[in-house]
């Protein structure tokens, strides 16, 4: 009788277990999908982003440093900014026109053609160890989460599982910059459960020249 209850007590427990772990997806490392150029052609995109690569760049590499470099950057980040563009969550005075007639296969295959670019890279800017210290171990005074738990410690990403977290090592320094300043006072809010808003919102104006500098280095 008690190894029945036991049993039981058992199986009743592994029921209910799932429903306090987060539901994290079983990577499946043999699917197309988590390739950085993801399901998109980047041959055929090559072609489809001839209009994108006026600004950004013909290896993705841009020589405006308030237009974002895209060489290396992960499909499904390109993928979900241009989304955002056409939904109107993210709004700039070019980018949502460019975006609006583009399909979903149209989007894939840019996406793909740009991730498939070597991935961008820094300068190597001087020693900065305010922009090294919030960057590698945030601040816990300030409840500023460390940027390379998402990002990498190199900034150039974690995995193509983790691309909704942009590369940004090696990004113009101007436009990083931009980016963080709009996230801080909520001008952009789209990232992932508008972690960059909560994360940023403690950061001084110093603080944010010192991280964007450090990052376009990386």
């Amino acid at each position: 009788m008690i190894r029945i209850k036991y049993c039981l007590v058992a199986c009743l427990a592994m029921a209910v277990l799932p429903a306090f772990l987060p539901a994290y997806p079983k990577p499946d490392f043999e699917n197309i999908m988590l390739r950085r150029t993801g399901d998109g052609d980047p041959v055929v995109g090559k072609t489809k982003s001839q209009i994108c690569q006026g600004c950004h760049g013909a290896d993705g590499n841009s020589k405006d440093a308030l237009i974002p470099k895209l060489a290396g950057q992960y499909d499904v980040y390109i993928i979900k900014q241009m989304r955002n563009y056409q939904e109107g969550t993210r709004s700039h005075e070019i980018m949502n026109g460019m975006a609006a007639p583009l399909s979903d296969r149209d989007l894939a295959d840019i996406a793909a053609y740009f991730a498939d670019q070597p991935i961008m890279q820094g300068t190597a800017a001087k020693p900065n160890e305010t922009g090294e210290k919030i960057f590698l171990h945030g601040n816990l005074e300030e409840r500023v989460m460390t940027c390379a738990y998402c990002h990498g410690k190199t900034g150039k990403g974690i995995d193509p599982s983790t691309g909704m977290y942009p590369v940004i090592g090696g990004q113009h320094k101007a436009y990083l910059l931009k980016q963080l300043k709009d996230f801080r006072e909520d001008d952009r809010v789209n990232s992932p459960n508008a972690a960059m808003n909560k994360t940023l919102k403690a950061l001084s104006d110093s603080e944010l020249e010192a991280l964007a500098e450090y990052v376009s280095g990386l």
